[in-house]
C-alpha cells in the first residue's frame, strides 16, 4: 500500500494551522501566567511595571496577606460548601428527571419534553425571580444559591440523550424481570454505567457554583454567607479606591497602596481559581465521551 503523498498546499495549510493554534492557545494561556508571576512578584516590580511574565523580585507575601485574614478562609469554606452540595444536588436531580424522560414507555415523556424547551427560550425575569425565591423564605440562606438553579434545562436535555443512547431498554427490562423497581434500576444499574455523563454534569455544575457571583450578590446579606466570587470582588473594588492625590508624596503613597493591592488581587486570583483547574484532569477521561454522546440527535 502506497502512502499518500502530500501536496505542498497541504503542508502550507497544516503549517498555517499549527502556528494560529499555537498563538491562540499563548493569547489564551498568557493572562494567567502574568497574573501567577504578579502574584509572586514585589511592590516594587508591580509599581514599575516589570513583571511580563516572570515573577520579579520572588515573594509569597501576598498569599500570605490573602490567608491571614479569616473572611477569605469563612469565603473559601462558603464556596466549597456551594460547590460541593450544590454540584450533587444538581448531578442526583438532572439524572434522576432525565432518565425517566428517556424512557419511551413514559406517557408524560413528550409534555414534559415540550415544558423543558420553553423553559429555554422564556424567563420570568429578575424580579419575579426574586420574589420567589423571597416568598420560599430562602433570602440570606445558603439555600438561595443552590435550590433555585438544581436543574438545567440544557444539561437535562444532554443527560437524557446520552440516557437514551446508551442504556437500552432491554437492560432495565430485564431487570424488571428480575424483580427490580424503578429506583433500584437507577441507582444499581444506570449510573454507574452513565460515568461519563455524570463527570460531564459535574465539570459543568461544580464550574458554575465556584465561580457563581450573580446569585449570591442578589440573594445574599450576611458577609458570612458570601463566596470566594464576592470577597475577590470586594479586593477589585479596593484596587479603585486610590485616587485624587496631588503632591508627589501622596502619589507614591498611592502607587505603593495599588501595588500591594493588585499583588494581593492578583493572589487571591490565583487561589480562586487553581483549586477548580484541578479538578479537570481527574475527569477528563470521560469528559469528552460524555459530550460527545451526549450531544447525538435521536
Amino acid at each position: 500500500m502506497v502512502a499518500h503523498q502530500r501536496s505542498l498546499g497541504e503542508r502550507t495549510f497544516d503549517a498555517a494551522n499549527t502556528i494560529l493554534l499555537a498563538l491562540l492557545a499563548l493569547i489564551t494561556i498568557y493572562p494567567f501566567l502574568y497574573i501567577l508571576g504578579a502574584s509572586f512578584s514585589s511592590e516594587d516590580a508591580l509599581a514599575r511595571q516589570q513583571v511580563i511574565l516572570w515573577p520579579v523580585g520572588f515573594t509569597l507575601d501576598s498569599y500570605k496577606i490573602v490567608f491571614s485574614t479569616d473572611e477569605v478562609l469563612l469565603a473559601y469554606g462558603n464556596t466549597i460548601f456551594y460547590t460541593v452540595v450544590g454540584t450533587f444536588l444538581n448531578v442526583l436531580m438532572t439524572t434522576a428527571a432525565a432518565y425517566p424522560l428517556s424512557r419511551k414507555g413514559y406517557s408524560l415523556r413528550s409534555p414534559l419534553m415540550i415544558f423543558l424547551v420553553i423553559t429555554m427560550y422564556f424567563s420570568g425575569g429578575l424580579i419575579p425571580f426574586y420574589l420567589l425565591v423571597n416568598q420560599l423564605g430562602l433570602i440570606n440562606t445558603r439555600w438561595a444559591v443552590i435550590i433555585p438553579g438544581a436543574v438545567s434545562a440544557w444539561y437535562l436535555l444532554l443527560a437524557r440523550v446520552f440516557f437514551q443512547s446508551t442504556i437500552p431498554e432491554e437492560l432495565t427490562d430485564a431487570a424488571k424481570v428480575d424483580g427490580a423497581n424503578d429506583v433500584v434500576i437507577f441507582f444499581s444499574i444506570v449510573l454507574p454505567l452513565s460515568m461519563p455523563i455524570v463527570a460531564v454534569l459535574a465539570l459543568y455544575y461544580g464550574v458554575g457554583h465556584w465561580n457563581d457571583f450573580w446569585g449570591p450578590l442578589i440573594f445574599l446579606n450576611d458577609p458570612n454567607l458570601e463566596p470566594l466570587s464576592l470577597y475577590l470582588r470586594k479586593i477589585l473594588i479596593l484596587s479603585y479606591t486610590y485616587g485624587g492625590e496631588t503632591s508627589s508624596a501622596d502619589i507614591l503613597r498611592a502607587w505603593a497602596s495599588m501595588a500591594l493591592v493588585e499583588r494581593v488581587k492578583y493572589a487571591s486570583i490565583i487561589v480562586t481559581l487553581v483549586p477548580i483547574i484541578l479538578t479537570y484532569p481527574f475527569l477528563q477521561r470521560y469528559f469528552v465521551k460524555g459530550v460527545m454522546i451526549g450531544a447525538l440527535k435521536e
